[in-house]
């Protein structure tokens, strides 16, 4: 099967930024209380449950999964980019990186306590994301949660440099409610939403960011077998 276009082009993108990436992100990560707040009780939500590993999809050069990882959780990464995941194994040996995409994870159904895409999803054209949620669907074992950060709005950014380097990059901002939807659909319950405004120095440059706390229910609801029809 032929890899669609979006991944191709991500994946060159994160490969060209790499070092750079790493240097860069994580000090912002640093100063995200609102986002951070989410991870504490993503992580309190998925020690409970006890239910396996918490993936870390599109999990850049590792920081989110150290964190997870501080946080008493057994966490792991995957992204899709080997240059990234080269650069997470050095900064974080005790830690496992896997090179995959979210259209279609190499993990069994049901295997997984937790899933967290930390802004992983902007790159996915809106339109493609049921398959995005319908595989987190599958990992999940039942009552598992999932935690995602994404821009929120409805348009596309074409990005031909970022991070000091040239590069082709769609980036998405997606309506709260249209997201929402589509996890709905996937079968998997929204518990939590948290948006947060930019402040006035970051509005020409940033807009409204969203946290979503979602779940796998514990057992098949009415319908979920064809929600995604």
């Amino acid at each position: 099967m032929t890899e669609p276009t979006y991944l191709q082009a991500t994946r060159v993108a994160y490969d060209t930024v790499a070092a750079d990436y790493a240097r860069l992100v994580p000090p912002a990560f640093e100063d995200d209380l609102h986002g951070r707040a989410m991870i504490g009780t993503f992580a309190a939500l998925t020690r409970a449950l006890d239910g396996g590993p918490v993936a870390d999809l599109g999990c850049g050069p590792g920081h989110v999964t150290a964190h997870l990882q501080s946080l008493g959780v057994s966490a792991f990464g995957i992204d899709l980019s080997p240059e990234t995941v080269a650069v997470a194994r050095r900064r974080h040996p005790d830690l496992r990186f896997e090179e995959g995409s979210m259209t279609g994870l190499d993990l069994a159904d049901g295997s997984l306590g937790g899933a967290l895409a930390w802004y992983s999803i902007v790159h996915t054209p809106p339109e493609l994301l049921p398959t995005v949620f319908a595989e987190v669907h599958r990992v999940l074992a039942p009552g598992g949660h999932l935690l995602i950060a994404f821009k929120a709005g409805d348009r596309l950014r074409h990005l031909e440099h970022a991070y000091g380097h040239e590069l082709s990059l769609d980036v998405y901002w997606v309506s709260p409610d249209r997201i929402a939807e589509l996890l709905s659909r996937a079968g998997l319950v929204v518990d939590a939403r948290l948006i947060c405004e930019p402040s006035e120095e970051e509005k020409p440059r940033q807009g409204p960011q969203a946290y979503f706390l979602a779940r796998k229910p514990a057992s098949p609801g009415p319908g979920a077998a064809d929600s995604l029809g």
